[in-house]
């Protein structure tokens, strides 16, 4: 249980004490926003912008970038490792690779926004084994539900020391026999976060993602400024931001276990997060929205396979 809790503390210091995304801001630290996309600038970005509106932006913000724009590579030439300018473990392992990743792939298919997409399924499919681990957990947690409620109500009311040893002992045995991790399906989502809070860093930290397009969509424009340019194609954007967030949150309830005060709290949370998200979904640059889309309908197709798959 300790190497558990190690490794779990491990990994949230990575994802959140080293390389996220840092923003220009002003005089007066309000972040600097390109109006015409919507879209805040990060100052810790990966290589040059090329969009003449853009580019002139950074130059005028230069001496607030971490590494100044002469010394960026172009987007298109950005390597896999890069030790000149960044040196941070977390930059190094897993930022810059993707970066380089999304970019290569963008270069070949000739659109950065397809290559996101395809980047965000083919690290969803290089993380199938840890999904059908957690869902095999959580069935695994549905069946021994009976077990667990007997042992709680056998245990009600005997708070002294003995009695909840007795109670974890029998708890203990109970996984045992079932062949259940407890910590199973949490470790299984750190193992995850990293990767995909890495993709996001990537996404948020190569301009050239966000001076793009696919379809309709400009992929830096944020989803309120392209309403509000009369781009009503993003209303279907934000449409499947919706429905694929509620299929997974619905896939997530249905998988849930324990008391019905915990199912109830649990449905209250994932409708706050619904809206949440929903709101947020708005002020998300284009190229992350499409990446929550198709990450997300992925998640529920596959999620829907292998629950077939087990029955």
């Amino acid at each position: 249980m300790k190497n558990k809790k190690l490794l779990i503390l491990i990994v949230l210091l990575t994802v959140f004490l080293t390389g996220c995304t840092k923003y220009i801001t002003d005089d007066n630290n309000k972040r600097i926003i390109n109006e015409s996309t919507g879209q805040s600038l990060a100052s810790n970005i990966l290589c040059k912008p090329t969009n003449k509106e853009l580019k002139a932006i950074y130059e005028n913000y230069n001496e607030k970038l971490d590494v100044s724009l002469e010394k960026l590579p172009d987007c298109k030439n950005l390597k896999f490792y890069n030790s000149e300018n960044y040196n941070g473990l977390w930059v190094q392992l897993i930022v810059m690779p993707l970066a380089w990743l999304i970019i290569r792939i963008g270069n070949f298919v000739g659109n950065y926004g397809l290559s996101v997409m395809l980047v965000g399924l083919l690290i969803r499919l290089l993380l199938l084994p840890f999904s059908r681990k957690a869902l095999k957990q959580s069935e695994s947690m549905k069946k021994i539900q009976p077990e667990m409620q007997r042992l709680e109500k056998k245990y009600e009311g005997r708070t002294d020391q003995e009695s909840q040893m007795l109670k974890s002992k029998e708890m203990m045995a109970i996984y045992k026999k079932h062949n259940v991790s407890p910590m199973g399906s949490c470790l299984i989502t750190f193992i995850q976060l990293p990767i995909f809070f890495g993709f996001l860093e990537a996404i948020n930290r190569i301009p050239a993602i966000f001076e793009g397009y696919l379809g309709a969509y400009q992929l830096g424009t944020t989803p309120l400024i392209g309403l509000k340019s009369g781009n009503y194609y993003y209303i279907i954007l934000i449409l499947l931001i919706m429905l694929t967030t509620y299929l997974s949150f619905r896939f997530s309830m249905n998988n849930n276990v324990g008391s019905p005060d915990q199912q109830r709290q649990t449905k209250m949370m994932t409708s706050f997060m619904l809206i949440f998200i929903t709101i947020a979904s708005f002020s998300l640059p284009t190229a992350i929205a499409l990446y929550w889309v198709v990450t997300n309908g992925f998640s529920v197709i596959q999620n829907l396979l292998m629950k077939r798959g087990n029955k």
